[in-house]
C-alpha cells in the first residue's frame, strides 16, 4: 500500500473558440509515456515488481476513433460549451422525462452524447469516418494494450447509458440514430482488459505482458482511492480544475430536478452520486495567470488569510465556463458582486476561493433533499492541500 515513485506531466486545454474545449488525446499518451520513462528510468528494476496498471481518467469527453484505431479528431473534453444546440435538439426527440429516467442525468454540454451529434451535424466528414468512440483515459488503455472498449463507471457519463441497468441505452441510441457499432464493450472497472505490448514496453519501460485492467472516470476512482466503496463510506469534498461533491450509494437514486449526476460505480450495484461544479482550481489558475500575474499558489493565500470570512461583502460566482449543478446552464458565466473601492486582491482570492466551496455547499444541500446523509467528509483534490483552502471548507 505504499507508494514508492510518483511523476506527473502537465498539459493544456485548446481552446479554438469561446465554448470550445479540446484536446489531442496523442498529447495525453505522450504525457503518460513520459512519467513511465520517468520512473522506470530511475528505479532500475521496479518494471518487474509491477503486478498490473489501472487508470483514473478525466470524465465525459468524446474521442472518436477511426477503422485503425487512430483520432478522428481532437478529443471534445467534459467542459465545453458547444453543443447546446444539440441538447435542445435532442429533447425534440426525445421528452426529457424519458430520457432523464434511462440515463438519471439532465442532459448537458461537454458530454459524449452532446458531443458526438456536434460532430455529425458540423463535421460530417469526420463522422462518416467514426468507428469507435470511446473517453480520454481509453485511449491511453487502448495504446497501452492494444484493446478497444469502456467501463461502466465512463460509460454512464456518457448519457447515453441505461444507468440502473448497466447497459448501453440502445432504444435511445436508436431513436437518435447513431450506430449501435459505435459503442465498444463494457466491463468492470477491475478487469484484466489486456497486456502491456511489445510496443507500449519498449516506448515506457514497463514489462511486456503486465496486466492492464479498463481502470475508471476520475471521481470515481478518487472514491475508491479514499475509500468510498459503499453508502456507509465518507463523502468527498474535491477541488481540482473542477470541484465536486460525492458520495456512494446501494441504490440508483437522483435528484428528481437533476441538479446532480448518478453515474455508476466500479462494480455493478454501487452508484455513484455527484454535485460537480465546473471551475474548481482553475479559478485560481485564471486569477494567478491572467488577472494578478501572480508568481505561485502560496503568495496568493497568504493574501486571502489576511481578509475575514465573506470577504467583507464580494461574493463570486465560479461560472467561467458555464454551471453543472446546481443550475445546468452553458451559458452561466463568473460575477464578481459586491465590489466597493475598499475592496483588494486579497478580497477578490478570498472570494474565488470562497465561491468555489459555496458550489460545493450547493451539492451538500441537495444530497441533503435526496435523503443521503453522512457525519464525515473527506477533503480531496489539489484543494486538500493546504490549511487555508480546508479551513474554508470545514466552516461552510
Amino acid at each position: 500500500g505504499n507508494v514508492i515513485a510518483a511523476a506527473q506531466r502537465e498539459y493544456g486545454i485548446l481552446k479554438e473558440k469561446l465554448k470550445y474545449a479540446e484536446q489531442d488525446v496523442e498529447v495525453l499518451w505522450d504525457a503518460v509515456k513520459e512519467t513511465i520513462r520517468e520512473i522506470t528510468g530511475t528505479h532500475p528494476g521496479i518494471a518487474d515488481k509491477i503486478s498490473g496498471i489501472g487508470f483514473s481518467g478525466q470524465q465525459h469527453g468524446l474521442v472518436a476513433l477511426d477503422k485503425n484505431g487512430i483520432p478522428v479528431r481532437n478529443a471534445i473534453i467534459w467542459c465545453d460549451q458547444r453543443s447546446s444546440g444539440q441538447v435542445a435538439e435532442i429533447h425534440k426527440i426525445l421528452t426529457r422525462e424519458k430520457l432523464n429516467q434511462i440515463i438519471l442525468n439532465e442532459l448537458s454540454t461537454g458530454f459524449l452524447l452532446s458531443s458526438l451529434l456536434w460532430v455529425k451535424e458540423n463535421e460530417p466528414e469526420n463522422y462518416e469516418k467514426i468507428e469507435k468512440v470511446i473517453v480520454p483515459k481509453d485511449y491511453t488503455r487502448y495504446k497501452m494494450c492494444g484493446e478497444i472498449a469502456m467501463e461502466y463507471s465512463d460509460a454512464s457519463g456518457t448519457l447515453i447509458y441505461d444507468t440502473a441497468n448497466n447497459v448501453w441505452a440502445w432504444e435511445l441510441i436508436d431513436e437518435l440514430g447513431l450506430d449501435r457499432e459505435m459503442f465498444p464493450k463494457c466491463h468492470e472497472s477491475a478487469e484484466i482488459a489486456g497486456e502491456v505490448t511489445d510496443r507500449c514496453a519498449v516506448e515506457t519501460g514497463l514489462k511486456k505482458g503486465t496486466p492492464v485492467v479498463y481502470g475508471g472516470g476520475d471521481s470515481i476512482m478518487q472514491q475508491v482511492g479514499n475509500g468510498v466503496i459503499d453508502e456507509k463510506s465518507p463523502w468527498i469534498a474535491n477541488i481540482g480544475t473542477s470541484c465536486s461533491l460525492n458520495c456512494a450509494s446501494s441504490k440508483p437514486v437522483y435528484d428528481a430536478l437533476y441538479r446532480v449526476n448518478t453515474f455508476s460505480h466500479t462494480r455493478d450495484h454501487v452508484w455513484m452520486i455527484m454535485g460537480a461544479g465546473l471551475c474548481g482550481g482553475i479559478v485560481l489558475k485564471w486569477l494567478r495567470d491572467s488577472i494578478f500575474h501572480k508568481q505561485n499558489y502560496d503568495e496568493m493565500t497568504a493574501q486571502a488569510a489576511t481578509i475575514s470570512a465573506g470577504s467583507e461583502g464580494l461574493f463570486f460566482l465560479p461560472y467561467l465556463t458555464g454551471s453543472r449543478c446546481p443550475d445546468n446552464d452553458a451559458h452561466a458565466q463568473g460575477i464578481f458582486a459586491g465590489l466597493t473601492l475598499n475592496h483588494t486582491q486579497a478580497h477578490m482570492i478570498r472570494s474565488g476561493m470562497e465561491g468555489i466551496v459555496y458550489n460545493l455547499k450547493d451539492a451538500f444541500v441537495i444530497f441533503e433533499e435526496m435523503g443521503l446523509s453522512t457525519d464525515q467528509i473527506i477533503a480531496s483534490g489539489g484543494g486538500a492541500r493546504g490549511d487555508f483552502f480546508l479551513q474554508i471548507e470545514a466552516d461552510m
